[in-house]
């Protein structure tokens, strides 16, 4: 069992509550979160870094809800952030800026100026023409940005091709053979601080092997930049760690860091580490309930009130989340799995959660749970075919608390113009 999962009496419970109440009293699609598997993933990453000068930055992008993000802050924890406005759910939700990197390929001025005014700890700087720009702005405010420089280390990390970032082929960084140019190019700039250099590689990584291969990049790249500048405040060795969906065995992130920090042996630099999925993506589950049942001599489609504008990943990156009912017998002798789909009511062949799985047997207004939907999935939500997007809820403290209400019909239209 994934987890935060467990049948008691054959009533699925995530995280100590009743799948059925938490649907009862919140209605479905639901996300749902559990704050103590947030904090114990959270709290890995601190013990792997024990003794050590380092700094763990949220990626906002996996899960941005204003609890997650104060949970998150209360705990210590900074944030990587790639939007104006992911900037200003961290300030709303109390993250120091003083612990928030602000990475991306495409920064507008409005958000540089933002990120200037809030005096963060990092801009992440992937390109020549981003640096020029960020001098240029900092300069006529009579600021230094401080920066670091995204390097594109040109490191496979095997993952799916839409989650790769470390290749020369990929949009994102600096190729590392411009790394001593770059050096000496921001160093004739006015408005720029050069504080460090990073990398990142991809996400969904199962295997120790790419950010090894990167670290010693990285180690490198650190003697070369010491060379020029005399110190290195910051090294960003990114995030990118997997979590299991099916099957896959990653390590936990208290092995992942002690690894990574025994390649990075810098001991006045501080470390950055920006890890998403693998901090909330366990934490998390959608609910969702079985609206009707089509069968024919091929298959078994299963039509729930959750669709691709809830939860997109399996229509993207053909994604895998397991898939529990909520009543123990819906699998058993009597109910075998069955070949099937689980669809959606978006009026695409693409609206799928599962496609050609063995499913439970699931039955009319029977509620399933989609495990490992923590990150990526709210997120990622729209508002395709006019559907509202869902609630959020956290248990915290043994109780379910609504952390986001979910959207109205009116809420849809709300900033839309009447012409007429």
């Amino acid at each position: 069992m994934l987890p935060g999962f467990e049948y008691l009496n054959g009533d699925l419970h995530f995280d100590g509550q009743s799948v059925s109440k938490l649907a009862a009293q919140f209605k479905t699609p639901l996300y749902v979160y559990s704050e103590r598997l947030i904090q114990e993933r959270y709290e890995s990453y601190v013990r792997g870094a024990a003794g050590r000068r380092v700094q763990i930055c949220f990626a906002v992008k996996a899960n941005s809800n204003l609890s997650v993000l104060r949970l998150l802050a209360g705990l210590g924890a900074g944030a990587d952030i790639v939007s104006g406005g992911e900037l200003y759910r961290c300030q709303k939700a109390g993250m120091p800026s003083s612990k928030i990197v602000f990475s991306g390929v495409g920064k507008t001025d409005d958000e540089i100026e933002a990120a200037l005014q809030a005096q963060i700890m990092l801009f992440s700087v992937e390109s020549a023409e981003e640096l020029n720009r960020l001098s240029a702005l900092a300069a006529r405010s009579g600021q230094r940005a401080p920066v670091s420089l995204r390097m594109n280390p040109d490191v496979d990390a095997k993952t799916h091709p839409y989650i790769s970032t470390g290749l020369k082929a990929n949009k994102f960084g600096i190729p590392y053979t411009e790394f001593d140019a770059m050096i000496d190019h921001a160093q004739t700039l006015p408005g720029i601080e050069l504080s460090g250099f990073g990398y990142h590689i991809g996400s969904q990584l199962t295997d120790v092997s790419g950010f090894e291969e990167a670290a010693l990049r990285g180690k490198e790249l650190a003697r070369r930049f010491l060379e020029k500048m005399g110190k290195l405040p910051f090294l960003d060795a990114g995030g990118g760690l997997g979590i299991r969906y099916k099957g896959e065995a990653p390590p936990e992130p208290e092995q992942y860091v002690r690894r990574i920090l025994s390649i990075l042996d810098f001991p006045e630099t501080t470390i950055l580490f920006e890890p998403g999925r693998s901090i909330v993506g366990s934490a998390g589950a959608l609910l969702t309930t079985i609206l009707f049942r089509k069968e024919n001599e091929e298959k078994t489609f299963y039509i729930c009130d959750a669709a691709m504008n809830d939860l997109i990943r399996p229509a993207l990156y053909s994604a895998y989340h397991e898939i529990l009912p909520a009543r123990e017998d819906r699998v058993s002798d009597r109910n075998p799995l069955r070949r099937g789909d689980l669809v959606g009511p978006v009026c695409e062949t693409g609206d799928f959660l599962a496609r050609d799985r063995d499913l439970p047997h699931f039955e009319q207004s029977d509620i399933a749970a989609l495990a490992t939907t923590g990150a990526y999935g709210f997120v990622m939500a729209s508002n395709y075919n006019s559907r509202p997007r869902p609630a959020e809820v956290m248990i915290a403290g043994g109780k379910p608390v609504l952390i986001r209400r979910r959207e109205t019909l009116d809420g849809l239209i709300s900033a839309e113009l009447d012409l007429s």
